[in-house]
């Protein structure tokens, strides 16, 4: 159950992942008034099994899983013990709360633990990306080998847990329901402080693709690019009595470097296809394909500030907003070629998301 061979991430979508796209029929759903055919709901969950018992059987050599181990032996064993333990943290309180529920009424394991969060997670990727993509299978080949899957739910799971609730509630922001929305993160902002970003960007990314409001916050991004110095100044001001007071001081921020050129080229991969494909955009007006556009010039420009900031802070922003780019993409290829230029499209985006898989685990990593 330990994954000890890196290469099936892909092998299991490439083999398992296509004899179920092509073998097991597909069930038409209404998507925004409009009839679809998707996944079913077993065969989807089936594609995404493994990640959930790889992400919970992980080892402690990957990432920040000893942290996170060690935070759950050290949670409250007893409701007596919780309220002195809840008030011990200072930042983040709900996630711990969290574990210590989980430990006391569930279980003491850790790997039950990663397990539990692994499932939510996946549940909520699954159930979004079944709902609105137009290829399931495209959208989780893409988000595993682009290597959010390790990033995230091996090693950044607890933002990941407000990433993930944010988007499985995809629908209310397409609708416009801000109140349930900004209710949701204000929850989910006790598991990750990171989670309020989303409060203006969830107004921002409405109406159609590339509207005034991001162009705006392209102008903002290239003045503080320009003027990063002054930037660094006034977020260390904006930060002065928050949990992250310290984060432009201390040792990780000053020593982790910007975001490697190489990723802020590939996040931004789905903003210049949408530049180039504006015409069949406009033309669809379709209200999810906008707001995915949207947060795709938002990924990228959170990438390029990351870029000249800090990779581990600035850069873990753009997830965000990311994930919609795997409903981007395989629209994106349907509408913006016909059937045998979209198959070379899809073979050489495959072929590149390859190669950056390769350089991140290989290079970056040592994990193959």
């Amino acid at each position: 159950m330990v994954l000890r061979n890196y290469w099936m991430l892909l092998i299991w979508p490439l083999t398992v992942g296509l004899f179920l796209n092509v073998i097991i029929p597909k069930t038409l759903v209404t998507v925004e008034g409009k009839s679809e055919y998707r996944w079913g709901k077993f065969s989807a969950f089936l594609l995404v099994v493994p990640y959930i018992v790889w992400a919970g059987y992980r080892t402690d050599w990957f990432g920040d899983t000893p942290v996170y181990r060690m935070a759950f032996y050290e949670a409250a064993s007893s409701l007596s013990a919780l309220p002195a333990y809840a008030a011990s943290q200072t930042k983040d309180t709900g996630f711990y709360v969290l574990s210590s529920f989980f430990k006391i009424f569930i279980s003491s394991s850790s790997v039950v633990f990663f397990l539990a969060i692994a499932a939510f997670q996946m549940f909520c990727i699954m159930k979004t990306y079944r709902k609105y993509s137009s290829d399931y299978w495209m959208s989780i080949f893409l988000f595993i080998i682009s290597t959010d899957y390790l990033s995230y739910m091996h090693n950044g799971m607890r933002q990941f847990i407000a990433v993930c609730g944010i988007f499985a509630c995809f629908g209310w922001i397409v609708k416009k329901e801000y109140f349930k929305t900004i209710i949701l993160i204000l929850l989910l902002s006790t598991i990750h402080q990171t989670a309020l970003m989303m409060i203006p960007i969830i107004f921002i990314i409405q109406g159609r693709a590339f509207n005034k409001r991001t162009m705006i916050l392209t102008v903002l991004t290239i003045i503080v690019i320009i003027g990063i110095n002054q930037f660094t100044s006034i977020l260390e001001v904006a930060l002065k009595d928050t949990q992250y007071s310290d984060t432009l001081t201390n040792d990780v921020w000053k020593q982790s470097g910007g975001t490697n050129v190489l990723r802020v080229i590939v996040y931004s991969v789905p903003m210049i296809f949408s530049l180039i494909g504006k015409k069949y955009i406009d033309e669809a007006n379709n209200p999810i394909i906008n707001i995915c556009v949207n947060c795709s010039v938002v990924t990228s420009l959170l990438y390029l500030v990351s870029m000249v900031t800090s990779g581990i802070f600035i850069g873990r922003l753009p997830i965000y907003t990311s994930l919609t780019s795997y409903i981007l993409l395989p629209w994106l290829i349907e509408h913006m070629f016909e059937k045998k230029s979209a198959f070379l499209v899809e073979m050489m985006m495959y072929g590149f998301y390859f190669l950056f898989f390769y350089y991140q685990m290989h290079f970056a990593w040592g994990a193959l």
